[in-house]
């Protein structure tokens, strides 16, 4: 089995997705396993790479390569996919990723899996994991021919170091057919945040219509920023104006996998439980005893959240300074 991981970055930067995925692939096969960067100034991310388990990285660097655009990076993985002869080509998924990925399967005439949350080795095939049913179930899946393309869920691996080696490096020529320079980003205009992404967050501290106004939200904001975590939103209180989209957990959200979910005035409706139920841990803190989040959460707490939740973050706030 070769594997391909496609790395994403932003800035200087690798993201965590990606290197989860790279630290799952070195598991699988016999080690055969390299990664792909493609941007502007990429060359100096490739080491990183080795610590995740990529024996050879291949770096197409290009400064006409930023911003990010999908059908560039569908061209240079196609032919680095073709000349290295690889069966497997695997993604952490992201808007840009979830592109690249559908482009690539159309390219190569491929098979692509999306939504996976574990991929594994069986009797020399390669078997995934979705989940299915409102992920309720896990179901099998697997590729009629190759190469096999796989998308997977936010937050299915943790980024955890390998043993770490010193990766070949191959720098590749960025050769673009005519069309895939067409499309130009002609601005960026990115939202100003502090912390972490909730994608990306150990932590998330939610909130739901049971906060009661917008106002209110800053309950889950402090109780975040006492954490080290970041904060999450309800399609409910999304719909309403109270907190902006790109907070939304959900099936028409993010599906997010943190260590910790704190689910504050949530009631726990199927569409939001897809969004947030594979998190270690979920405590929920709801005044009503007969929320549907109690049936899936580790710890609830039945009771008012502007009661509960000030002086938990107080709590926090006096456990961290001791």
């Amino acid at each position: 089995m070769s594997v391909l991981v496609f790395l994403e970055h932003h800035g200087n930067e690798l993201q965590k997705g990606s290197l989860g995925v790279l630290a799952k692939a070195a598991t699988l096969g016999d080690g055969d396993v390299a990664a792909i960067l493609v941007g502007g100034g990429v060359g100096a991310l490739a080491r990183e790479a080795g610590t995740f388990g990529a024996a050879k990285v291949y770096v197409a660097e290009d400064d006409s390569l930023e911003p990010p655009l999908p059908q560039a990076r569908v061209d240079v993985l196609a032919k680095v996919v073709r000349d290295g002869s690889y069966d497997t080509v695997l993604f952490a998924n992201s808007v840009l990723a979830a592109d690249i990925a559908a482009g690539l399967a159309a390219k190569l005439e491929a098979g692509l899996n999306w939504d996976l949350v574990d991929v594994e080795a069986r009797d020399g095939a390669l078997v995934g994991k979705r989940p299915a049913l409102q992920d309720s179930v896990l179901v099998d899946v697997g590729w009629k021919g190759g190469p096999r393309l796989a998308l997977f869920r936010a937050g299915s691996f943790d980024a955890v170091p390998g043993s770490g080696v010193e990766p070949q490096i191959e720098n590749v020529p960025v050769e673009l057919e005519d069309w895939s320079r067409s499309a130009k980003v002609v601005s960026q205009e990115q939202e100003e945040s502090s912390g972490p992404s909730i994608e990306d967050a150990d932590v998330i501290v939610a909130g739901g219509r049971g906060l009661g106004a917008p106002e209110n939200f800053t309950l889950a904001e402090e109780l975040a920023r006492a954490l080290g975590g970041a904060v999450g939103a309800t399609r409910a209180v999304v719909d309403a104006g109270w907190y902006p989209y790109a907070a939304q957990i959900g099936q028409t959200g993010k599906v997010v996998s943190p260590k910790l979910y704190v689910a504050l005035g949530i009631s726990g409706a199927i569409q939001h439980k897809v969004g947030m139920q594979s998190s270690s841990v979920i405590v929920a803190i709801n005044k009503d005893p007969n929320a549907p989040i109690f049936e899936f959460s580790d710890l609830g707490v039945v009771g008012d959240v502007h009661e509960i939740v000030p002086k938990l973050t107080e709590l926090v706030k006096q456990r961290k300074g001791t």
